[in-house]
């Protein structure tokens, strides 16, 4: 049986390249070679497309983020450029290995341009650029199948302000927000506070709108500690959001898998190791507990199956998503916190772990995500691309 050509594309430009890495690695290392032929592709920081000389090694996230930290301070071995073609085609990527002119001739190098076709993309890429619909986009225009939610879905599950407005629009209840403009933040500084100190009260979440793993991200005490946070986060996004604290939050997951009839995963909890669920307690410190299945009670846990597919749905996901939650340890309220439509699959990534204890393992959940790719591609090469 001929096998299947996974383009696995990691990197990318974005604050969570590293944790694209540890997400590749896994997503590598699992995948059935007997079924599949992997050919992984990076995006260097700089935007730049290769064929990997090498895949990135399943280890631990935190092994691998350091590595790739060691690794950005030396010189980068330049490989087999990699370009999607943005027309349908049988040549997906065309590589370009460029060759130098030798010393003493004047003439310019040349470059030999190869094709290679992929049956599928697996785009595991975090952050801006790559989970915010443009590389979605991208694939579209290749008429390529890719594993995840189209331009649309993706857009929306990247833009944390959107994406509350559409939550808000299905009745699902949300943490109480203000968004803030880079622009106002800079131009108008003492009138962005006193919006925010008459709109919500201390603690509050400072973060950037359109980025994930809890990159930029600051709990805020008093109004003293505001404007660094407000920075800190403008330095990543022309968006801003300032989110109300939840009290005694207990922070809730659930895996979403499907396209037309998603369905959702057991819950899971997670206890962080710090103050809260920040870039160091997902990725380089041991002493965060995932707790799957989440202690809650029967009701509960319906109400957040229910609630991760209505959100699922309402941002126009598809393939894949987690739904992150916030259970307010007051008045036992369930909110919404956000939608990921690429979410983590290192080793200790909550969406595999959640599938598993769901009775799909990481290989199968792999297996699946790629059948729904196809499937989904299937789908719309029968809609008409002309009125004649």
């Amino acid at each position: 049986m001929k096998r299947i050509r996974v383009g696995v594309v990691f990197g990318g430009r974005s604050g969570e390249h590293e944790v694209s890495l540890a997400s590749a690695a896994a997503v590598l290392t699992h995948l059935d070679r007997e079924r599949y032929e992997p050919v992984p592709i990076r995006i260097e920081k700089s935007g730049r497309w290769q064929l990997a000389d090498r895949a990135p090694v399943a280890m631990s996230a935190g092994e691998v983020i350091e590595q790739a930290r060691l690794q950005a301070a030396r010189p980068v071995r330049a490989g087999r450029e990699a370009l999607i073609a943005a027309r349908p085609g049988e040549d997906t990527v065309l590589t370009i290995e460029r060759r130098h002119a030798e010393a003493g001739h004047p003439e310019e190098g040349s470059a030999v341009v190869t094709g290679l076709g992929l049956d599928v993309v697996f785009p595991v890429l975090h952050g801006p650029y790559g989970e915010d619909g443009t590389i979605q986009g991208l694939l579209e225009l290749a008429n390529v199948p890719y594993v995840g939610a189209g331009v649309l879905g993706s857009a929306v599950g990247m833009d944390k302000a959107v994406m509350k407005t559409l939550f808000a629009a299905h009745k699902l209840a949300i943490p109480k927000h203000l968004v803030v403009l880079k622009h106002e933040w800079a131009a108008r500084p003492d009138e962005v506070r006193a919006r925010v100190v008459k709109a919500l009260r201390f603690p509050l979440f400072v973060k950037p709108a359109n980025l994930g793993s809890s990159v930029g991200i600051s709990k805020v005490k008093d109004e003293e500690t505001l404007g660094a946070a407000l920075d800190l986060a403008a330095g990543y996004d022309r968006k801003l959001i300032v989110e109300a604290a939840v009290p005694r939050a207990r922070e809730i997951e659930c895996a979403v898998l499907g396209n037309d009839e998603p369905e959702a995963s057991v819950p899971g909890e997670v206890v962080p190791s710090r103050e809260f669920y920040d870039y160091e307690a997902k990725y380089l410190d041991d002493g965060s507990r995932l707790i799957i299945p989440a202690d809650l009670t029967e009701a509960q846990t319906a109400a957040v199956k229910t609630a991760a597919v209505t959100a699922f749905r309402a941002v126009d996901a598809a393939g894949m998503a987690r739904v992150d939650f916030l259970l307010d340890g007051r008045r036992g309220r369930l909110l919404v916190n956000e939608v990921n439509t690429i979410p983590g699959f290192t080793t200790v990534s909550m969406y595999p772990k959640l599938w598993e204890a769901s009775g799909v393992p990481y290989p199968e959940l792999l297996d699946r995500l790629i059948a729904l790719a196809l499937e989904r591609h299937a789908a719309k090469q029968q809609l008409r691309t002309s009125v004649m």
